[in-house]
């Protein structure tokens, strides 16, 4: 096995304190101070999604995160002419190029990188040459992840939803399945010089076994962690996921 490579990083993802805002309009709650308050609870980044229908976070939230953040921002955007503007504009540490359909509640599945291969790989080069840290976010797929480090990417994001959601459905053989693919993706990709991120879905009970795969560096949540800021507070909320995700590594 492939010996541990580093403290595994937490991306806190904020959309969702956006959505409650969004939910009744005006500033409250307020994502940049949910972003602070994460950045003081443990995360090692924050994660946004500026979608192209602006459901959550605004195109003001960018900007205020990028004045008050001491840790990376993760921007995560479709591939989209306007979204690369906004992120030349911005020069944020990283960008994660995501799937995106405007029906959707959640990103549903991973980018497929191997069909648009020539596009991705011209979209990314201005946000490389920028200084931005590309990341593609992709299912645990060894054509996709091929296809990525192809184009250029310094990073993939392995989709982790079918895991969650096998688990949570009571599905475990499926479960275990999606385990193992994301085990062995993330050897295959990390041989090839690509840095691995997991993220979508992940939760106290489904952490600690992708925590514990020893290429994987980062792993992005939000979801979750806004739904347990209401019962516990948020700053409980991360630490808890910060002690299961250090537990595991360990």
């Amino acid at each position: 096995m492939t010996s541990a490579l580093g403290k595994l990083r937490l991306g806190v993802n904020i959309d969702h304190v956006a959505t409650v805002r969004n939910a009744r309009g005006g500033d409250t709650p307020d994502p940049l101070r949910a972003a602070k308050m994460a950045e003081a609870a443990g995360a090692d980044g924050i994660t946004a999604h500026l979608r192209e229908d602006r459901r959550h976070i605004s195109d003001a939230d960018i900007e205020g995160l990028m004045d008050v953040l001491s840790v990376p921002l993760n921007f995560e955007m479709a591939a989209t002419d306007e979204m690369q503007s906004i992120a030349l504009r911005h020069k944020p540490h990283a960008v994660c190029i995501v799937p995106e359909k405007r029906e959707e509640r959640t990103t549903e599945g991973g980018l497929e990188v191997a069909r648009e291969e020539n596009r991705l790989a011209h979209f990314i080069a201005p946000l490389r040459d920028a200084g931005c840290r590309v990341s593609i976010f992709i299912a645990a797929d060894k054509r996709q992840i091929e296809a990525a480090h192809r184009i250029g990417a310094q990073v993939i994001e392995l989709h982790s939803g079918a895991y969650c959601d096998a688990h949570h459905e009571g599905r475990f053989d499926d479960r275990d399945r999606e385990l193992e693919a994301m085990r062995e993706m993330s050897a295959f990709a990390h041989d090839l010089g690509l840095e691995v991120h997991v993220g979508h879905g992940l939760t106290y009970e489904t952490v600690a076994p992708v925590a514990a795969f020893p290429e994987v560096m980062e792993l992005n949540i939000g979801h979750f962690l806004i739904g347990e800021a209401i019962f516990l507070g948020l700053d409980p909320a991360i630490r808890e996921m910060r002690r299961l995700m250090d537990d595991a590594r360990a």
